[in-house]
């Protein structure tokens, strides 16, 4: 069984990293373009020494990832409309071997999907906390989702029923997309196989609080978008980030200015809910790890409230 298949890869200034993702794909006799946001390394140079076809996104119009995959995958569809299937990846990935074909066979086997993910895997995960957090993140429950990652397999004609992504969502792309889809009746599903390696790279709390930061905006400007669906679009995220970073620490102050210090002892909420999340996942990660992954959780709100915040800012 042959498919005519395309890949958007994304990236800029990716080095090593790129290569790896076009060596994982170069052999397979895909249609790819590699879309750039200004790259000052050599990514654009080595591309198209692989005679690969590159897009410069214009930096002088507002940027967003979701505007580089629609250039990417209408660049392809003009010039190869016979395309089936488009595999979108970021820079920073490499492929598994094997997935192309089993995504695009599933995809044609069940046509009332749209698009199907598999795992991404940090190829550092030991390198440091924050890649281990990473690594842990991207393994999501098998099966029928609401939502893929940043990697994933598409059907044309569901990326055509949706209009692609939406260019204003400069966070959470994916998810906005897949929700469009799925209001259109169709299913996003995510399967049993290795997909992608990623590499973060994520050795700082800084990059560790504007990951999340961006998680925030991204949980704020969709609910303003599609919090009155049925669905609720992402009402429950907005409502645990204003609890636990804004309502609950206001409460705190409150309640130990007007009543009493001993209020204060309600700060312990918070290293309790740390340890709650930590026991529940020691047998799966380790002491360490567990505790980690449970101050993420809970820490991480601090963050998303600044992404909510930069949201109600910029379009409130």
């Amino acid at each position: 069984m042959s498919f005519e298949i395309g890949v958007v890869i994304i990236g800029r200034n990716e080095g090593e990293r790129l290569k790896v993702c076009i060596r994982s794909l170069a052999t397979l006799g895909l249609k790819i373009v590699y879309v750039d946001s200004n790259s000052s390394d050599d990514s654009v140079d080595y591309v198209k020494s692989q005679g690969f076809d590159v897009l410069e996104l214009d930096m002088s119009m507002p940027f967003s990832a979701a505007r580089a995959r629609n250039e990417g995958y209408q660049h392809l569809l003009t010039r190869y409309p016979e395309l089936e299937y488009i595999q979108f990846v970021d820079g920073d990935c490499e492929v598994y071997k094997g997935w192309i074909s089993r995504s695009c066979k599933h995809l044609a086997e069940k046509q009332e999907l749209a698009a199907v993910c598999g795992r991404r895997k940090e190829r550092f995960p030991d390198k440091t906390l924050y890649n281990k957090l990473c690594d842990i993140e991207w393994g999501t429950a098998i099966g029928l989702t609401k939502a893929t990652g940043g990697d994933f397999m598409c059907r044309k004609q569901a990326l055509l029923d949706v209009a692609g992504f939406n260019p204003q969502v400069i966070a959470g792309e994916e998810p906005e997309m897949c929700f469009r889809m799925r209001q259109k009746g169709w299913q996003i599903e995510r399967l049993d196989c290795d997909m992608t390696l990623h590499d973060a790279n994520m050795t700082s709390c800084y990059q560790w609080w504007k990951r999340f930061e961006r998680s925030g905006h991204a949980y704020a400007q969709g609910f303003f978008m599609h919090g009155n669906s049925p669905e609720k679009y992402y009402l429950k995220d907005v409502l645990r980030i204003v609890l636990w970073s804004l309502l609950l620490p206001l409460a705190i102050i409150g309640l130990s200015v007007f009543v009493s210090m001993w209020s204060l002892l309600l700060l312990f909420l918070y290293p309790l809910k740390i340890i709650q999340i930590a026991v529940a996942k020691i047998n799966l990660f380790g002491f360490k790890v567990s505790l980690a992954y449970g101050a993420s959780l809970v820490l991480c709100k601090f963050p998303q409230m600044q992404g909510v915040l930069t949201f109600l800012k910029k379009y409130i």
